[in-house]
């Protein structure tokens, strides 16, 4: 059994242009993986993980989880209606109940990864990147140096 409650909260490591208008703006770019469009986030306040995601040098930090989910999911249901959203912890090095997207090898385990994903509902909709706004976040989020990293 698993249990699909989001983590208390969630992490993007990027570049501080990009997560700055995360943060003002909610926008997020869903990127093509696995026949589904996604966006992906780690559990983990690592320092480790601004070099994994390198060249990251900022890391925007969702408080409220849930409210974070739900105006993602609305969103992107505005955007795109024939296609069905889920979201749920990656599993690593076994055959993740979710499918294939969350999927990854063992030694990836590191990255915690929360994944966010669309699938179309039909097969001949395309899998074109694309950009969704769900309204600022500064109520429950933050941005993050790795310069001010506190762990």
């Amino acid at each position: 059994m698993h249990d699909y409650q989001r983590p208390p909260t969630l992490h993007r490591y990027g570049h501080r242009s990009e997560l700055e208008l995360a943060l003002a703006l909610g926008q997020f770019r869903l990127t093509p993986a696995t026949n589904c469009l996604t966006l992906s986030f780690s559990r983990a306040w690592d320092r480790k993980l601004f070099d994994l995601f390198a060249p990251a040098d900022s890391c925007l930090i969702i408080h409220n989880t849930e409210e974070f989910g739900e105006r993602l999911h609305r969103a992107v249901q505005r955007a795109l209606p024939s296609w069905a959203g889920i979201d749920g912890a990656v599993e690593y090095g076994v055959r993740a109940a979710l499918g294939a997207a969350f999927t990854k090898t063992a030694p990836e385990a590191n990255e915690q990864e929360w994944l966010f994903a669309w699938r179309a509902m039909h097969a001949q909709l395309s899998l074109n990147p694309l950009t969704v706004k769900i309204g600022p976040l500064a109520n429950f989020a933050e941005l993050r140096d790795r310069d001010t990293y506190l762990a």
